[in-house]
């Protein structure tokens, strides 16, 4: 039986994981990180979307959409419009008014330049899991799991 569903939302370049900057992002392809996800997911009794764009307004679009569905989760990995985007913070404004969400961050972005220390998501965010790998995504799934 499905406990719950959970929305993973991930943004520019993720799809390239396995691909680009190995040291950083591991090597992992994104279809492996799929898979590993739906596998975990499961393993707990949940149902996970999944859900990619290199582009800001898709990713506003899809926030939105999800929000109008009420105590659901956001797994949120919005790659670089973590330290850019207004409109995506502004839609997790709304968001988080009736949901929640947990950021993942593969690398460790509080130890790179210092343009990637700016987060303009962290306050909406119940848990924040930086700098653990692809591995972040199946600690978001075990702390919703929990709850």
């Amino acid at each position: 039986m499905i406990i719950k569903k959970i929305f993973i939302a991930n943004g520019p370049n993720l799809n390239f994981l396995g691909i680009r900057e190995l040291e950083k992002y591991g090597s992992t392809t994104y279809a492996e990180l799929i898979n590993t996800i739906e596998s975990k997911a499961k393993s707990l009794n949940l149902e996970v979307e999944l859900f990619q764009s290199n582009n800001e307004g898709e990713i506003v679009d899809y926030i939105q959409k999800i929000s109008q569905i009420n105590d659901s989760w956001l797994i949120l990995n919005p790659g670089a419009f973590t330290h850019t985007s207004i409109s995506i913070r502004d839609a997790l404004a709304i968001f988080s008014l009736n949901n929640k969400m947990i950021e993942v961050h593969i690398s460790n972005i509080n130890e790179r330049e210092d343009f990637r220390k700016i987060n303009l998501i962290k306050e909406f965010s119940e848990h924040s899991i930086i700098g653990q790998g692809v591995n972040g995504y199946l600690e978001a799934l075990e702390y919703i799991n929990g709850e």
